[in-house]
């Protein structure tokens, strides 16, 4: 099942970060660029930078010039990340691209890489969940909450694993057919951003 593929991926992206824990690193993709493990990697690699990129961003000391340096950079791997999705979307497109769709089939209100988006950050939770449930200088009762928190997110690992999957093999069997619609964000964008296309002028 492709949940079974994927998420072990994340989880070498997030223990590959964490060797050095620098939002700085290059990333070293171990997987052939022509393979879905590849994309699946890179994919993570920004979801984990990202959420690091959020982590230091909240710092309540933090230099206000570098503050709206790091704003960009995040604005910049939201872009990157939709990108990706729509990348994996493609695959999956590609894959499925002979199926025959049966008469009465649904289409899924999320595309099958939205889901895998998700998946993806759930595998960082879960990462980081499992580091405060285990914190050496952590107290008993702020380990026993992060165990319990710990414990939804894998069940939730679990559910959102079987959801994939299930759409997966619905599409492949004509059940369900997908489209795929570009995100259109608009904020980046200097000729939709309101902002932006009058600071052209």
């Amino acid at each position: 099942m492709f949940s079974g593929i994927a998420f072990p991926i994340f989880e070498q992206s997030i223990n590959d970060y964490h060797q050095y824990d620098s939002v700085d690193q290059p990333i070293n993709n171990p997987f052939r660029k022509d393979k879905i493990e590849h994309l699946l990697y890179a994919k993570n690699w920004v979801d984990t930078v990202q959420w690091h990129y959020e982590d230091i961003i909240r710092n309540p000391n933090i230099d206000p010039v570098e503050a709206l340096v790091l704003k960009r950079k995040i604005d910049a791997s939201n872009q990157v990340r939709t990108d990706m999705v729509e990348y994996i979307d493609s695959y999956f497109l590609q894959e499925y691209s002979n199926v025959t769709v049966k008469n009465g089939a649904k289409i899924n209100s999320e595309s099958p890489a939205w889901a895998i988006d998700r998946l993806s950050i759930l595998a960082l939770k879960i990462y980081h969940m499992n580091e405060e449930a285990t914190r050496p200088d952590a107290s008993p009762e702020h380990r026993a909450k992060c165990n319990e928190k710990l414990a939804v997110l894998l069940e939730q690992k679990k559910d959102l694993s079987t959801a994939i999957d299930d759409l997966l093999t619905d599409i492949q069997n004509g059940d369900k057919f997908m489209k795929v619609y570009k995100q259109m964000k608009m904020y980046n964008d200097e000729e939709l951003n309101p902002v932006l296309y009058q600071n052209k002028k």
